[in-house]
């Protein structure tokens, strides 16, 4: 490939090409939907929206998953990381399973602690994985024993379905999926798909 190639022939030096996708078609781990049933259509499109968020992050040192979009915003990846962990835990955890527990990073004193914590460090970025995939196995758990989806949890003295909490998460990811195209693209080029 050459250097015009790959910088590309559009204004801007932005031109669609797979050389600076996330990743090929044929590699791509995300399903093409084709599901059956609403139970499969929302845990595959939520399963989906997950493994965006990872390939949007792939390859990525801490210095890069720690940077900012542009000021004053504390947007990052590694934030959007530790944001949706908070969101799987909250969710998940704390409404539809009722666990007591502390949240994962946000306090009264530090709401935004899920963004202003993600820091340059590679233990952070570390820990943040670690607390998303563990959160993400204890919402895969409680998706597949739960006996339907009209199961029910409470938030805020409402009470709130499985399915509702599914089409919550989905959107979520969704709209910081779209975030993460940007912070993608101006860390090294690598455009959305």
């Amino acid at each position: 490939m050459t250097d015009t190639e790959q910088a590309g022939s559009a204004p801007h030096g932005r031109n669609f090409g797979w050389w600076d996708m996330f990743v090929h078609p044929d590699d791509d781990p995300r399903s093409d939907s084709g599901y059956t049933g609403e139970h499969d259509t929302l845990v595959g499109y939520l399963r989906d929206q997950r493994l965006t968020l990872e390939l949007k992050c792939a390859g990525l040192d801490a210095e890069a998953m720690a940077r900012r979009s542009v000021p004053p915003s504390d947007l990052s990846l590694l934030g959007l990381v530790r944001h949706l962990a908070e969101m799987e835990h909250t969710w998940f955890r704390r409404v539809m399973a009722g666990q007591d527990v502390p949240r994962l990073y946000r306090t009264q004193d530090e709401p935004n602690a899920d963004f202003t914590g993600a820091v340059p460090d590679p233990g952070t970025v570390a820990a943040a994985w670690a607390a998303w995939r563990g959160e993400i196995a204890f919402a895969e758990r409680l998706v597949a024993e739960a006996p339907s989806l009209e199961v029910t949890g409470t938030v805020d003295d409402e009470t709130i379905t499985l399915r509702e909490v599914l089409v919550h998460m989905i959107e979520e990811y969704a709209r910081h999926n779209g975030h993460a195209d940007f912070l993608r693209e101006r860390i090294d080029g690598r455009v959305g798909q």
